[in-house]
């Protein structure tokens, strides 16, 4: 009997070696082939010319490190254009600005090219206005020129709960929106003052941008989408078509060689940002909105 039960103890330990060994081997192949990958699509010489591409997806966030890699690709000779590749519904007003103003840096000094995927929406559409030439696919989904603050309030479940919250606010709209009463009146139409602010700035960005009067800008900015074709009818981009034709209006109209390879700003590691893609929207669409009141957003939200 003792032997039967060592004999199943060492073999037990055998296996759990041999599940260890062959979890470290299936990472070491991800972990090479993820290697392989950052090497094949960085194949560009140290000083050689290029044409960068920021890809923006996902829920667009301020990202201190994609703006200092902008502004240091803005001052490297060695990049000859900038290709925006945008598939995002949109994100913070604050993250869409900060994007905003990093491109339009950029475009000050060099040619920049936006070119829309599935969705470019809300700050996505927001990334692609300092471009000098916006493509877009004909079955694209952008616009949804506007913004959102949103909340909720529980107070009558808590009531029915027999729980009563104490709040104690330095002024009558420090706790405006609250979780706990209704919106008031001047609760209100102090929300109604900041979202009517944002969205002049971003009807600002999309006059100036698309070099629009103010007022056509704002019919167009009521929050609804376009696709592609629309967006094209009504001035919003500049023509129908992907990579391909970004990078023959570049070499017509900017001198910038079809020939040139590509390369990605790269600013966060592989696993990160497998990480971030994973988590992120999660984390900024539901913890922000269970916790209270969100940051002002300019976001598509389909479900609306």
């Amino acid at each position: 009997m003792s032997l039967d039960a060592d004999l199943l103890a060492d073999r037990r330990r055998l296996r759990r070696r041999l599940t260890l060994w062959r979890a470290l081997a299936i990472l070491s192949v991800f972990g090479a082939l993820a290697v392989l990958a950052g090497l094949r699509s960085d194949q560009v010489l140290p000083g050689a010319a290029h044409v960068l591409r920021l890809p923006v997806s996902g829920f667009i966030s301020e990202d201190r490190r994609v703006i200092e890699a902008l502004e240091e690709a803005a001052k490297n000779a060695s990049v000859r254009a900038l290709i925006v590749a945008i598939d995002s519904p949109g994100g913070t007003m604050a993250g869409g600005e900060a994007l905003h103003a990093a491109l339009r840096r950029f475009a000050e000094r060099k040619p920049v090219v936006a070119v829309m995927g599935a969705t470019a929406a809300s700050a996505g559409y927001m990334a692609a206005l300092p471009a000098q030439r916006v493509f877009a696919r004909e079955s694209t989904v952008t616009g949804s020129i506007g913004v959102l603050l949103q909340s909720f309030e529980v107070s009558e479940l808590l009531e029915r709960a027999g729980i009563r919250p104490q709040v104690f606010a330095s002024g009558p709209l420090k706790d405006q929106p609250s979780l706990f009463r209704p919106l008031t009146e001047e609760g209100r139409a102090a929300m109604d003052r900041v979202i009517q602010d944002l969205h002049a700035q971003f009807v600002g960005m999309v006059a100036a941008g698309r070099h629009m009067d103010a007022d056509r800008a704002r019919s167009l900015a009521d929050g609804r989408v376009f696709t592609g074709r629309q967006a094209l009818e009504a001035g919003l981009v500049d023509a129908i078509g992907g990579e391909r034709e970004a990078r023959s209006w570049l070499a017509a109209e900017r001198q910038v060689p079809e020939t040139l390879p590509i390369r990605d700003v790269r600013t966060r590691g592989t696993a990160e940002r497998l990480l971030s893609s994973a988590t992120e929207t999660v984390m900024k669409s539901l913890f922000s909105e269970w916790l209270g009141v969100d940051a002002p957003r300019a976001l598509w939200q389909p479900s609306r």
